[in-house]
């Protein structure tokens, strides 16, 4: 059982139950005598948390903690490398809403975690980072993979500064309460992001007081404060005086809970609505009132729609960052009034101007301002229905590197159109798509409103999305899981399929093959003269991996076989392969470098 979320995924502390909830293995963790160690302490404020999984790779410096998780109702899951494991606590806490976490043991096993928590810190998601250090009457004299910064050893905790809220190298126990406090403030604040707690061999081997945990400030749900009336009100004049409004609707829709409220505000005022990238999904998109998403790498009907004919643009909960803004563009939002509505204060007017700005929970605006309108009035529906078909997904604008192969040749890319267009019609309600690639489903995959795409944005690290979606099928027990990437990134993380095999977790992980850095032998030919190095390769026989790995192998050449994959093969529940070949030479046409 893991701590309740309310609708939106917002915690219900007052509900959580008191520890220990629920006890699978033998164990008491010493509690006669009122005592506990540091590791059984810490394991303690885990399960405290709602943590029922984490993810990690054992080390002499860290077992301590790993004996007081055999003894709890925590699953310590075994990854193949360390950053798999930190990409896997993000790819829960993604789909979950809750704190995730992940283990490591000092020195090597606490750096190899370091790119999946800055992209955890990135994507502002609570990850409990536990990691090793040697003993401290061992600093400074160098200790194997000693990392405490004495003595010229490497400064394990220094290294994580940039990429957590919160960080600490726990050297004694007479604080560890208020150590403990200080991570929880920052795995549930407003702005939440990755903590990590490093503790030395011989602390977590010490005892304490079980009652250090009630210095602990567990945070409660509370009332959201009452919206200030004005601005809401300025924000239904606009809607009620503008021609073409048109919503661009984030993550931040998704994250309050809101895709039923902004649907409501969409229909009912005949409103079309783009999204960003990672807000794919927050209304169903190919209906009728949805324009697709609005980004550089799009199919660009969101964007044609807004320029064209927009003349207010409502921002809901979206950034307006260099791929949304198509690198800033003026004319996007040139001569339109705009508004925008954030619960993070930081992103009002981070980039425009907007002539109502408004702090506050999505769904609560969302719901006084649907009182404000006239939802019934006769002409609310303002979309033209030609323009509004265009945003549903199609063709994107890509182009082969000749003109000799054709211009703007979809057929280039009739594999992966097909591949993504029965992937949403086959499951179009509790489907979850963990996509490195971005730039094809941006354009073809059309995101239902009961879906969850979540694109590698973050630090866009390669080797994301098959731990991220693992770590997600932890949390999403009956659901189809998808990760999608290239062969590149593939290559990356391609070992953490054997955790999925030795936890017998389904998944769909579906490889674009084109033998090529793709991004890199893009920009080679856009920008550099067709000069390419080091962005091609040969791959691995994905049949005789697939074979190695114990999992079914499926290499689509038609549109056809993909007809037949989605038809027979199972993909809810099996590990699968899945092959897309892709002609090396046929490009994007939009540039990512400048």
């Amino acid at each position: 059982m893991g701590v309740p979320t309310g609708a939106a995924g917002r915690v219900q502390w007052d509900a959580i139950p008191p520890w220990p909830h629920r006890r699978r293995r033998v164990g008491d963790y010493g509690m006669i005598d009122m005592k506990m160690t540091v590791s059984d302490l810490v394991v303690r404020y885990m399960e405290r948390l709602g943590i029922e999984v984490i993810f990690g790779m054992p080390g002499a410096h860290v077992l301590p903690v790993y004996d007081s998780l055999y003894r709890s109702s925590i699953d310590s899951v075994l990854v193949k490398h360390e950053q798999g494991a930190a990409f896997m606590a993000g790819g829960y806490a993604r789909i979950s809403h809750r704190v995730s976490a992940c283990i490591a043991t000092a020195g090597p096993g606490a750096t190899n975690l370091i790119t999946g928590i800055a992209n955890a810190y990135a994507e502002q998601l609570p990850v409990l980072v536990i990691t090793g250090e040697t003993s401290t009457h061992i600093f400074g004299r160098g200790g194997l993979q000693e990392s405490s910064g004495e003595g010229g050893a490497i400064d394990q905790s220094e290294l994580f500064r940039g990429i957590t809220r919160y960080r600490k190298l726990i050297e004694r126990t007479d604080y560890l309460g208020q150590v403990l406090n200080q991570a929880t403030m920052a795995l549930f604040a407003e702005q939440a992001g990755p903590v990590l707690l490093s503790i030395p061999y011989n602390v977590q081997k010490e005892t304490v007081d079980e009652d250090v945990l009630e210095q602990v400030h567990w945070p409660r749900a509370q009332s959201l404060e009452q919206l200030p009336v004005a601005p809401v009100a300025e924000l239904a004049q606009l809607i009620e005086a503008a021609s073409n409004p048109v919503i661009v609707a984030g993550y931040g829709c998704i994250k309050a809970g809101a895709r039923g409220m902004v649907a409501m505000l969409s229909q009912g005022m005949g409103i079309p609505v783009a999204t960003s990238l990672k807000g794919k999904g927050v209304v169903a998109e190919g209906t009728d009132l949805s324009l697709g998403c609005l980004g550089v790498t799009s199919n660009g009907d969101a964007r044609r729609y807004i320029v064209e004919q927009a003349d207010l643009v409502i921002f809901l909960g979206a950034g307006f960052n260099e791929r949304t803004s198509y690198l800033w563009d003026a004319d996007l939002l040139g001569g339109k009034k705009i508004a925008q509505v954030d619960r993070d204060a930081a992103q009002l007017g981070k980039v425009f101007q907007p002539d109502v700005a408004i702090q506050g929970d999505i769904q609560q605006v969302l719901g006084e301002l649907l009182q404000r309108l006239d939802t019934d009035r006769p002409g609310t529906g303002r979309v033209d229905p030609d323009a509004a078909s265009q945003g549903k997904p199609g063709p994107a604008h890509m182009e082969a590197p000749s003109p000799a192969d054709g211009a703007l040749a979809s057929s280039k890319f009739q594999l992966i159109e097909a591949f993504f267009a029965a992937l949403a019609r086959c499951f179009s309600a509790d489907a979850i798509v963990f996509d490195d690639n971005i730039v094809f489903a941006q354009s073809y995959f059309a995101v239902s409103d009961r879906n969850h795409y979540f694109p590698n944005s973050g630090i866009s690290s390669l080797g994301h999305a098959i731990p991220a979606a693992i770590g997600a099928r932890f949390f999403a027990k009956d659901s189809p899981i998808f990760a999608i990437l290239g062969d590149g990134g593939f290559q990356m993380c391609c070992m953490e399929i054997m955790t999925a095999v030795n936890y017998q977790l389904p998944l769909n992980v579906v490889v674009i093959n084109n033998a090529s850095m793709g991004l890199i032998r893009k920009n080679q030919y856009q920008l550099y003269g067709e000069r390419y190095i080091d962005c091609d390769f040969v791959n691995p026989d994905f049949p005789a991996l697939a074979r190695a790995f114990g999992i079914a192998h499926y290499r689509v050449e038609s549109v056809a076989d993909i007809n037949d994959l989605f038809a027979t093969a199972d993909l809810r529940g099996a590990i699968n392969l899945i092959e897309v070949p892709l002609d090396k030479h046929a490009f994007p046409t939009y540039l990512s470098a400048r």
